[in-house]
């Protein structure tokens, strides 16, 4: 087999991997997009999974590319990426995944896989062939995300007391468990146009590196397969990690559940908008303390969300470490 055919294989293996990490991705957080519609009871797990699923494929029609150029031409300088940096990455990036989804941990995929690409990037060419502008902005969202989620979702639980003020319990019940579909339909949408695009992101980096794609815009093809693999990740469900963001950080309510949704949909909106890849784990967990801080502050379970953010700390150096050796792994073996 001549140069330019092991150079394809290995190209065609990276994207099916990639492809499998954006499956994952779907898989690791749907727990985001269904726990507070299923622990509300508002749906059943069941029929809460195709609905955020389908909503996931619709998003197709609705962002623009904006978080997969900033992936895939916004975090490293333009030379950098080969085939080792990006095996590198999405080894990185899938492992930490593994680890956190076995312990039921909600940890972020979107920062595993902009870490994993920092690592085998530095394992390459050191931390100057970064693109700071980039990195620093997928860092202050870490932070950001979370605490817009928080601010939004407590605003909504506080607008939604005084404007339901008169309404009987009740009645407040009722009409929160239809409009709680909006708002999980809302959130499902915003989790795969911020999402998916981070997985096209990564293989239409890797298709400038090799040369099978312009830097202007990627192929159709990876849009619709990155799509279609987060939709299909998330029929599939994280049923470990919906118990955590469902019951254990505070118990839900269609009414809590709606306005966590909301503020949580409002900040993936406004992260795809300006091209920043968030973590949707981030925003809806921010929402939901948001929400049950508004009701009391015991009514949220400070310790589970104490240890849901040492994850978040631990996410990005730790699938950059592992990156690393991936992509020394990967010079022996490509």
């Amino acid at each position: 087999m001549d140069t330019v055919q092991v150079g394809l294989w290995v190209v065609v293996l990276l994207v099916v991997l990639a492809i499998a990490f954006d499956f994952m991705n779907g898989f690791h957080d749907a727990a985001n997009s269904i726990a507070t519609v299923v622990s509300t009871g508002v749906l059943k797990p069941a029929q809460a999974v195709a609905f955020a699923a389908f909503f996931n494929l619709v998003a197709i029609f609705v962002f623009h590319l904006s978080v997969a150029a900033t992936v895939g031409k916004g975090i490293v300088h333009p030379g950098i990426v080969d085939v080792h940096v990006v095996f590198g990455a999405l080894i990185g990036a899938i492992t930490w995944n593994l680890v956190t989804w076995y312990y039921g941990i909600p940890s972020s995929s979107s920062h595993a896989l902009i870490g994993g690409i920092v690592g085998a990037v530095i394992a390459k060419a050191g931390a100057s062939a970064l693109v700071a502008a980039g990195i620093w902005k997928t860092v202050a969202f870490i932070f950001v995300s979370p605490l817009l989620g928080f601010a939004l979702g407590s605003a909504m639980m506080v607008l939604v007391a005084w404007v339901c003020r008169r309404a009987t319990p009740s009645r407040v019940d009722r009409w929160f468990r239809r409009l709680q579909l909006v708002s999980a339909g809302a959130y499902s949408l915003g989790h795969g146009g911020n999402d998916a695009q981070k997985t096209i992101g990564i293989i239409w980096m890797l298709l400038i590196a090799t040369g099978h794609s312009g830097a202007d815009a990627p192929p159709t093809w990876t849009i619709v397969s990155c799509y279609t693999a987060i939709a299909l990740g998330t029929m599939f469900g994280g049923w470990r990690i919906v118990k955590t963001m469902g019951q254990k950080i505070t118990k839900l309510k269609p009414v809590g559940g709606f306005c966590a949704e909301t503020g949580g949909a409002l900040t993936l909106f406004l992260a795809t908008a300006l091209g920043i890849p968030v973590s949707t784990t981030h925003t809806i967990t921010g929402a939901i303390v948001g929400v049950g801080s508004v009701q009391r502050a015991s009514a949220v379970r400070w310790g589970v969300a104490g240890n849901i953010v040492w994850a978040w700390i631990f996410t990005i150096p730790a699938s950059a470490f592992v990156a690393a050796f991936a992509y020394w792994v990967s010079l022996q073996v490509f």
